[in-house]
């Protein structure tokens, strides 16, 4: 039976020798270079990408990294009531994407395609092949089994419907390079009275960031099994603290590094700060989403990108964060849950 993605698949030829067999990462390196020489807007992307302006911010322990990147202006303001969402055709379905596109399919299950407008060096979407609402729990085991086939080149991100994701009405992942992330490099350097241990055993270590202006819990284990049990756990915790049975709002990033997995949720309590909404004057184009709670903070318009601050960082991220008193509340239920695991 033929499916509407058929028409995208890359043929085994265009991958040259990164076949099937030699994994998925090399396969996706194949896919970037084939993109890059036969599909103009994802080159313009990353002749763009290549030019962008960054300033980093210091601040106690760890760093940010604000890019000026124009590119991301469609992510950055995108409509996502669902006023807007109904009357316009969805991007991340296979028959709306370019006609030059091309995909790997992954599983049977999800379409790995570059992303035009990239962040990372290499920067991939992997959506579902089903136009289905963006949902992590049922589908946080393909996002392991993602971050598997990945590593350790690639890190997986996943932005929940409601603070973060361009298309909240298609199940979707992101997989960049690992290490960009300023993050990624500070899980083993904040330490001690910085860091908080709410579960500490041989198997298993659940941490939160303390003056990190983000709302960050931190789980790691040698077992994609047991990390999904865990993830459950901290779902359902954050659950019960946010009331209702919508997903509580929350970027993922997800890594496996050596043997050791790694997952960070940040809890969330808003899409976009309020500086978002203002006046001109007072306007900044800011919609922060997993990369930039990771480090990466990017601003589309120049002007923006001049008057960012230290100050205004910090704002950002604690304005769009778990609430202190929400936050410290979830670690409590965190700890109590997950003590017989």
């Amino acid at each position: 039976m033929k499916h509407e993605f058929d028409r995208i698949l890359i043929a085994p030829a265009e991958l040259g020798s990164a076949s099937s067999e030699v994994g998925l990462a090399r396969q996706c390196i194949a896919l970037l270079q084939q993109q890059q020489a036969t599909w103009g807007l994802l080159r313009r992307g990353y002749d763009g990408l290549s030019n962008v302006e960054s300033r980093i911010f210091t601040f106690d322990g760890f760093h940010v990294n604000v890019q000026f990147n124009p590119g991301r202006i469609t992510s950055t303001t995108a409509k996502v009531d669902e006023k807007s969402i109904r009357e316009r055709r969805c991007f991340l379905c296979a028959r709306h994407l370019p006609d030059e596109q091309r995909a790997i399919l992954y599983h049977d299950q999800y379409l790995l395609l570059c992303n035009p407008y990239p962040i990372f060096p290499e920067h991939f979407t992997i959506p579902h092949i089903d136009h289905r609402p963006q949902e992590i729990l049922q589908a946080f085991s393909a996002m392991l089994d993602l971050t598997r086939d990945l590593s350790p080149r690639y890190t997986v991100l996943y932005n929940g419907p409601r603070c973060g994701a361009s298309a909240p009405d298609h199940l979707h992942f992101q997989a960049g390079t690992g290490g960009v992330m300023p993050f990624e490099n500070e899980l083993g350097m904040i330490t001690g009275d910085r860091r908080e241990a709410l579960v500490e055993s041989k198997n298993l270590r659940v941490t939160c960031f303390l003056d990190y202006f983000r709302s960050v819990i931190v789980a790691e284990c040698f077992s994609q099994k047991q990390l999904e049990d865990v993830f459950q756990r901290m779902y359902e915790a954050y659950q019960r603290i946010s009331g209702g049975n919508e997903e509580p709002m929350m970027n993922l990033v997800s890594m496996l590094r050596d043997g050791r997995w790694t997952l960070a949720m940040f809890a969330r309590s808003k899409h976009r700060p309020s500086m978002f909404y203002a006046d001109e004057d007072e306007k900044l184009l800011v919609s922060p989403a997993a990369v930039d709670l990771g480090g990466v903070l990017t601003l589309p318009r120049e002007k923006d990108f001049r008057r960012f601050s230290r100050d205004l960082v910090a704002r950002v991220f604690e304005e769009v964060s778990l609430e202190e008193e929400k936050f410290a509340a979830l670690q409590t239920d965190i700890k109590q849950t997950l003590r017989t695991v």
